[in-house]
Order: C-alpha cells, then sequence, then structure tokens
C-alpha cells in the first residue's frame, strides 16, 4: 500500500497551514473566536507587564505572567491541531512580544509618573570596546548631595561624556521602576510605538493560525491510502 500522493500534498498542506475547510471567507464565529484568542493574549502579555510595573509586582513586571499567557494560546492552538508553521510562528512573535513589554511597560511608567532631574557624572565606564554593556557607554551619576544612584544610566551617556558634566535622569517618584537617562530628540514612549508592531504581528499570525484551523468534521489519523503501483 502506498500513500496517494494528492492525499499526501493534502496532508502535508493541511499540516502546515492548517486545514481550512470552508469555502470563501471564513465563518463570522470563527472570525470573532480568532480575533479574541489573539487580542486576549497580546492584552494579557502588554496589561501584565505595565500592571507589574505600575504596582511593582515582579512576576508580571518580568514578563513572566506573559510568557504563561504565551503558552496557553500556542497550547490552545495546538489542540485546535493549527498548522505547525503558523504555530511556530506565533510562538516565536509572542517570545518577542513578551521580551518587548517590559521595557515599554517602565517608559510608560516613567512618562506617566516619572520626574526628571540633573545629575552629576562621576565616572564612564564601557564603549565599543568593552567586553559588557553591549557596547554602550555606562554613566556612574550622584545628585547635588554627593549621593550615588545604584545604577549606571547608559541613555545620554555617550563618547563625549566625562565625569563632571551633567546628565537628565528620569525617575518614578514611588520607586518601582529602575531610573532611566533622558536623551535628545527621543520619547519615553518611542518603546511603546515599536511594541504595537510586535503586537500587531503576534495577533494578525494568531488569529490565521486559528482560523486556518477550522475543520469541518473530526480530524483523521493520517493521510488516506490508496493502491500503489
Amino acid at each position: 500500500m502506498a500513500v496517494s500522493e494528492p492525499h499526501l500534498v493534502a496532508h502535508l498542506h493541511s499540516t502546515v497551514w492548517g486545514p481550512a475547510e470552508f469555502v470563501g471567507l471564513p465563518p463570522r464565529r470563527l472570525t470573532a473566536r480568532a480575533v479574541l484568542a489573539g487580542g486576549a493574549a497580546v492584552y494579557a502579555v502588554i496589561g501584565c507587564a505595565v500592571a507589574g510595573s505600575w504596582y511593582g509586582v515582579s512576576w508580571f513586571a518580568d514578563g513572566e505572567a506573559g510568557l504563561l499567557y504565551v503558552a496557553l494560546l500556542i497550547l490552545h492552538l495546538c489542540v485546535r491541531r493549527a498548522g505547525r508553521a503558523l504555530v511556530g510562528v506565533a510562538a516565536l512573535l509572542g517570545m518577542c512580544l513578551v521580551f518587548q513589554a517590559p521595557q515599554a511597560a517602565v517608559s510608560l511608567v516613567l512618562a506617566e509618573r516619572g520626574r526628571v532631574e540633573t545629575l552629576v557624572v562621576t565616572s564612564v565606564e564601557g564603549g565599543p570596546g568593552a567586553v559588557s554593556g553591549h557596547g554602550r557607554y555606562l554613566c556612574s551619576v550622584a545628585d547635588g548631595d554627593g549621593v550615588p544612584l545604584n545604577v549606571r544610566i547608559w541613555r545620554g551617556c555617550g563618547q563625549a561624556t566625562r565625569p563632571g558634566d551633567a546628565i537628565a535622569v528620569v525617575y518614578d517618584v514611588k520607586g518601582r521602576v529602575p531610573p532611566r537617562g533622558v536623551e535628545a530628540g527621543s520619547s519615553l514612549l518611542d518603546p511603546l510605538r515599536e511594541l504595537g508592531g510586535w503586537a500587531a504581528a503576534f495577533a494578525v499570525v494568531s488569529v490565521v493560525a486559528v482560523v486556518r484551523s477550522h475543520r469541518l468534521s473530526v480530524p483523521a489519523s493520517g493521510p488516506k491510502l490508496g493502491s500503489g503501483s
């Protein structure tokens, strides 16, 4: 017995991209369910990161809760036997969204309740040849009374920065997120705009995966068999 070639191709296509067993546009209820699933996952990932940064809940702020929601969506897609390629892309985009969300959440908190203070640079380290710091220049800073900040600043710290220079730092008045340097010509909301692209891509792929997983009947265990020559 050999596998019939047309059935094999159809089986592989269904396995990789999903069966999508409907004619024309997908049913409205299916589309609504898909949008709900994808939108809920995006909302959960970003919402957890923002809530964690706002209220100081590290498990949410670090992206661990968001990672759990992405895993639940991927599990949902696997249970529905969605196309493996779409499940893989959704998982990759979901991970990227989880990794980007914490920084964007910090930016949102600082934009809402941050205060800018001018501090004095006490030392400069790093640069392109440094082993750590990803090639960035890192500035240690202190306030007017000489009290050092407990983190080093890289935004606004550059090759021309020298000890004794003034650098602007924005900090959370409630101390729940780390302070951040202020760069000229940049906005605290820039990471949120970048996050929007990841969120949209993740949502779209998730919706397509759910829609294409639609079957009119119970999926068979394998391709149909035909007589071989």
